[in-house]
C-alpha cells in the first residue's frame, strides 16, 4: 500500500467519490450506522489516502490544532474490510501521525475512537481522556497522543 497526502483541493473528482464510497461502505452499511458523513468538514482536513492497486484501500482525515479539536485531530478511520488482514490500519494511521508532526508541527493528537477499537489506538501511544459517550449511537472514547 502507497501513502499519498492532499489537500481537499488537490483530490481528484474520483479520489473524493472512492472516499466517500469507502466511508460509507464501512461507516454506514458494515456498521449500520445512519449519519451525516459528508459534514462540511473535508475542506478543512488534511486527507491521507491508503492506495493499493490504484484504488483507496484505507483512509483517514487529519486537521490542524483547532480546526476540529483544540488540538490536531485524526478521524474517519477507515479500512476496506477485505484488506484488514494486511494490518493496513496501523500504516495509515503511522502515515497520519507522521503527517500531523510534519505539516501541523504538533505531537499532540486527539481522536474520537470507537471503543471497540481502544486496544488498537492504545497500542500506537493513545491514552483514553474522560468517560465514554455515545456519537451516532455507537459507543466512543476520547483518547490523546502527545
Amino acid at each position: 500500500m502507497k501513502i499519498q497526502i492532499k489537500n481537499f483541493k488537490e483530490l481528484s473528482l474520483n479520489e473524493l467519490y472512492e472516499i466517500l464510497q469507502l466511508r460509507s461502505e464501512v461507516f454506514v452499511v458494515e456498521q449500520d450506522c445512519v449519519y451525516q458523513d459528508i459534514d462540511g468538514k473535508d475542506e478543512k482536513a488534511l486527507h491521507i489516502l491508503g492506495v493499493k492497486d490504484e484504488k483507496i484501500i484505507a483512509y483517514t482525515r487529519c486537521f490542524n490544532q483547532g480546526d476540529y479539536f483544540k488540538e490536531a485531530s485524526i478521524g474517519r478511520v477507515v479500512v476496506k474490510e477485505s484488506e484488514r488482514k494486511y494490518k493496513y490500519g496501523n500504516v495509515i494511521m503511522e502515515a497520519s501521525i507522521k503527517a500531523i508532526e510534519t505539516h501541523f508541527n504538533t505531537k499532540i493528537i486527539k481522536i474520537s475512537a470507537q471503543v471497540y477499537l481502544n486496544k488498537f489506538y492504545n497500542q500506537l501511544g493513545f491514552k483514553n481522556i474522560g468517560k465514554g459517550y455515545l456519537e451516532d449511537g455507537i459507543p466512543h472514547i476520547a483518547m490523546l497522543r502527545n
